[in-house]
């Protein structure tokens, strides 16, 4: 759990950063719609009311006796329902020739031939087109850029009669967009439905009037008349999210451009200094965890390394007296359950007071641990249990075994015991030798009521071992009463 607390805190916080994330984007693009629909209705507007000044000029030719009037009337009575403004370029009237015939802002009208215009052209092969917006172009009256805005002039009977043309200068689009922050990379641009970019936000005198046609970025912008989506510019290679529309019934594009690395820099510092943060102490918890649970653990092992010396004889390395008790009341209760045999074998080293008195204690002791060795190597079944019970005295618990198989073990003890030699202190093959107490019995079957009572069978057929001569084994009786000595009496109350 204290793993798992803070890979769920970690989590959490990762889910937590990614709806900041997308409330990021969110506020993004609607600051963007907000932004395209204002711009798209002044830039309509402006345009609407440039296209009726035009639209007045074209009705105001066919006033009777125009071409009698005098120059400076004819100007009033042409231009006299037309819009003036800030941006408002120029206004003129050409004739099917191309020659200006009339001139918002001069009298007698500026001389110049337009004929060759775009504008011109397009209005003199189609007639019923309507207002015309075309390429952006250097007026060659003033010499500044403009958008150029026309309508094509009948004459009665139908045929061209030429073009009243009305621009807007291109600094009217540089202010709009100018008051705009859009942050790093932002830009705004206003294409022609053909991919002609008429501005672009920061203006840049060289990306004026190219064409984007046949980029992915502007095949996005023709899918729908309105809409958003991400992608990479083809001018700059910038990441962008794009919100575009179209300029009412217009052939013009609008559309804002948000940088995504723009979009997502307040929100990558919060996610830099919040998970940061959370990442830190997570790492911290889970360290702590880790050492806390090497710490348990090795608290455990000790435990079980001092439950296992409190089970452990330190001379010999057998289990203790304690284990056999434990372990011998388990194997109790499993024989007496199953009904099967169970078996104690008591050792006892003869004559032990006289390796002690002659070589000392510590050669004593060399003889207990080869005593061990030799009842270990005696027994091969991980349940069989060999003990030491107190002084020179071992028990082998044997479960699941009768009598005979109890003999076979005790013969095999006697040999292996009869074998033991220890040449650092010159004790020989067969200086050593062991009296072993046999019970077997099956719990269901016997007056026997527990470990207890096998483990006095066992010591008294043991006392009688010993009182025969020592070096062999005896079998307990357990239907006969037992009438001992005092001797034995106080040997089994210590």
């Amino acid at each position: 759990m204290g793993v798992l607390a803070p890979i769920g805190m970690l989590a959490a916080s990762g889910l937590m950063l990614a709806d900041l994330r997308q409330d990021a984007w969110d506020k993004a693009e609607q600051t963007s719609k907000n932004l395209v629909q204002v711009l798209e209705r002044d830039i309509a507007r402006n345009i609407e009311m440039y296209d009726l000044s035009i639209q007045a000029a074209v009705e105001n030719l066919r006033t009777t006796g125009l071409a009698e009037m005098a120059p400076a009337i004819r100007q009033l009575i042409l231009f006299d329902r037309a819009a003036t403004a800030r941006d408002m370029g120029v206004m003129i009237v050409i004739d099917q020739h191309g020659d200006i015939i009339a001139d918002i802002d001069a009298v007698p009208p500026r001389k110049g031939n337009y004929a060759d215009r775009e504008y011109f052209q397009v209005h003199k092969a189609r007639a019923g087109l309507g207002l015309y917006i075309g390429r952006p172009i250097v007026s060659r009256l003033t010499g500044e850029r403009m958008l150029p805005f026309s309508r094509r002039i009948n004459k009665p009977d139908g045929t061209f009669g030429g073009v009243v043309l009305g621009s807007v200068k291109l600094s009217y689009f540089t202010r709009l967009f100018g008051e705009i922050d859009l942050g790093q990379d932002g830009a705004i641009n206003l294409y022609l439905r053909d991919g002609t970019r008429v501005m672009r936000h920061p203006y840049a005198e060289a990306d004026i009037g190219v064409n984007i046609a046949g980029t992915q970025t502007f095949q996005g912008f023709m899918r729908d008349a309105s809409g958003s989506f991400v992608h990479i510019s083809a001018r700059d290679g910038i990441e962008r999210h794009y919100t575009y529309t179209r300029v009412g019934g217009l052939p013009l594009i609008l559309n804002v451009a948000l940088s995504t690395r723009a979009i997502e820099a307040e929100w990558r510092v919060k996610a830099l200094v919040i998970g940061g943060i959370v990442f830190v102490l997570c790492g911290l918890t889970i360290a702590l965890s880790l050492l806390f649970g090497r710490e348990l653990r090795r608290r455990e092992a000790m435990q079980a390394e001092l439950e296992r010396l409190s089970l452990t004889d330190a001379l010999t390395g057998l289990p203790n007296r304690r284990a056999f008790e434990n372990a011998g009341a388990q194997a109790w209760e499993a024989a007496r359950h199953s009904g099967r045999p169970l078996s104690l074998l008591i050792v006892d080293a003869d004559h032990f007071k006289r390796f002690n008195d002659r070589y000392g204690h510590q050669v004593g002791d060399e003889v207990l641990r080869s005593l061990a060795r030799c009842l270990s190597a005696s027994v091969y079944r991980p349940q069989d249990l060999v003990s030491r019970v107190g002084g020179e005295e071992f028990s082998v618990l044997l479960p699941d075994t009768d009598q005979a198989g109890a003999h076979r073990v005790a013969d095999k003890l006697h040999a292996e015991v009869s074998a033991l030699t220890i040449a650092s202190i010159g004790i020989g093959a067969g200086a050593v030798t062991v009296s072993i107490g046999l019970a077997a019995i099956v719990p269901t079957a016997t007056e026997v009521a527990g470990l207890t009572d096998l483990y006095r069978l066992a010591d008294e057929a043991l006392y009688e071992a010993k009182a025969g001569g020592r070096n062999q084994t005896r079998h307990a009786k357990p239907h006969e009463p037992a009438v001992f000595p005092l001797k034995q009496v106080l040997r089994l109350m210590q």
